[in-house]
């Protein structure tokens, strides 16, 4: 199965539902709709049409463009495309359940990547949290470990870092990505800036659809 053209879903333009970005086999994968426009690698609305994604604690963004990935995201995969997207404010997105991190940045997509999350007894929490520090080199006191270009999202050290993104590994709470992807982020995110993390909830009603990692 293949992400298909963008990673959301149910989004809500001009007053129509539309359901893009779901899972569907390539033979079934359904044309995107007719005003969008395929330019620079991105899929970008008309300004009459820009759909919105709504953060759980009911805060919109404004889409103006996504990436338009056509091929599968496996573990260790990203991709990152800021060509002609202006500069303006960022915001990053966790999907939990899809284990993946979109980065918004003047309402354009910029980048995706498939992440590691801790389970278990070592939960990610879900909820809204502001960038509180930033390092591009720093060890865990806790465990010992390198975090390599970190956005501290909790007091209690729930970051965003680098790491090494692979099949049937796990962090103790963080959300890992993959090194080159974590040194792009922490280019664009500052202090104040707002990460959002869905929960990992199979059944929810998401906001923001994308298929499960490959090997």
């Amino acid at each position: 199965m293949l992400r298909y053209a963008i990673p959301i879903a149910a989004l809500c333009v001009a007053g129509v539902g539309i359901a893009i970005g779901t899972t569907y086999s390539k033979a079934e994968a359904p044309a995107a709709p007719a005003f969008v426009s395929h330019v620079d690698g991105r899929i970008r609305y008309p300004a009459d049409r820009y759909p919105t994604l709504e953060t759980p604690d009911g805060v919109k963004h404004s889409v103006h463009s996504l990436l338009d990935v056509k091929r599968p995201l496996r573990f260790g995969d990203y991709v990152w495309n800021e060509i002609n997207v202006p500069p303006g404010p960022v915001w990053v997105r966790v999907d939990l359940a899809k284990q993946t991190l979109s980065v918004f940045r003047d309402g354009h997509e910029i980048g995706t990547a498939i992440i590691l999350f801790g389970t278990d007894g070592k939960p990610t929490p879900a909820g809204t949290f502001p960038v509180i520090a930033k390092a591009a080199t720093h060890q865990s006191s806790l465990y010992d470990a390198p975090m390599p270009f970190m956005l501290r999202l909790t007091g209690d050290g729930v970051a965003i870092h680098a790491s090494n993104v692979r099949r049937g590994s796990a962090t103790h709470g963080c959300i890992g990505i993959p090194h080159r992807f974590a040194e792009l982020l922490f280019g664009q995110v500052k202090r104040g800036d707002q990460v959002v993390i869905l929960p990992l909830e199979p059944d929810r009603q998401a906001t923001e659809r994308r298929p499960a990692p490959t090997a």
